[in-house]
Protein backbone atom coordinates (compact mmCIF):
# COMPACT_ATOMS: atom_id res chain seq x y z
CA UNK A 1 0.00 0.00 0.00
CA UNK A 2 1.19 3.48 -0.94
CA UNK A 3 2.44 6.39 1.95
CA UNK A 4 -1.06 8.10 2.81
CA UNK A 5 -0.70 11.85 2.79
CA UNK A 6 -1.66 14.35 5.27
CA UNK A 7 -5.52 15.96 4.29
CA UNK A 8 -8.15 18.09 5.53
CA UNK A 9 -10.99 16.82 6.35
CA UNK A 10 -12.72 19.47 3.56
CA UNK A 11 -10.41 17.50 0.84
CA UNK A 12 -11.40 14.22 2.24
CA UNK A 13 -15.12 15.40 2.12
CA UNK A 14 -14.75 16.47 -1.56
CA UNK A 15 -13.74 12.99 -2.27
CA UNK A 16 -16.07 11.14 -0.99
CA UNK A 17 -19.34 13.83 -2.12
CA UNK A 18 -18.02 12.96 -5.34
CA UNK A 19 -18.39 9.10 -4.72
CA UNK A 20 -21.84 9.49 -4.20
CA UNK A 21 -21.96 10.61 -0.07
CA UNK A 22 -23.86 12.74 1.22
CA UNK A 23 -23.86 15.15 4.52
CA UNK A 24 -26.52 13.25 7.21
CA UNK A 25 -25.78 14.92 10.21
CA UNK A 26 -23.27 16.22 12.83
CA UNK A 27 -22.86 15.12 16.05
CA UNK A 28 -19.78 17.57 17.74
CA UNK A 29 -16.73 18.16 15.42
CA UNK A 30 -18.05 14.65 14.00
CA UNK A 31 -19.53 14.99 10.64
CA UNK A 32 -21.64 11.45 9.14
CA UNK A 33 -21.89 11.14 5.29
CA UNK A 34 -23.89 8.14 4.09
CA UNK A 35 -24.84 6.19 1.48
CA UNK A 36 -26.54 3.12 0.60
CA UNK A 37 -27.06 2.69 4.81
CA UNK A 38 -23.28 2.68 4.42
CA UNK A 39 -22.17 5.56 6.97
CA UNK A 40 -18.94 7.80 7.08
CA UNK A 41 -17.41 9.91 10.50
CA UNK A 42 -15.18 12.06 9.32
CA UNK A 43 -13.89 14.17 12.27
CA UNK A 44 -14.28 18.06 11.52
CA UNK A 45 -10.93 19.70 13.00
CA UNK A 46 -9.36 22.84 11.82
CA UNK A 47 -6.44 20.14 11.26
CA UNK A 48 -5.06 17.58 8.97
CA UNK A 49 -6.22 14.02 9.62
CA UNK A 50 -3.66 11.42 11.15
CA UNK A 51 -2.58 8.67 8.45
CA UNK A 52 -4.48 5.93 10.98
CA UNK A 53 -8.24 7.96 10.96
CA UNK A 54 -7.87 7.85 6.94
CA UNK A 55 -6.97 4.69 6.24
CA UNK A 56 -9.90 3.80 8.94
CA UNK A 57 -11.90 6.14 6.72
CA UNK A 58 -11.19 4.57 3.46
CA UNK A 59 -11.99 0.96 5.17
CA UNK A 60 -15.26 2.16 6.21
CA UNK A 61 -16.91 1.58 3.02
CA UNK A 62 -15.41 -1.85 2.16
Amino acid sequence: MRRLPALKPKKVVKVLEKAGFSFARQRGNHRIYVKDNIGITIPWHNMDLKKGTLRNIIKQPG
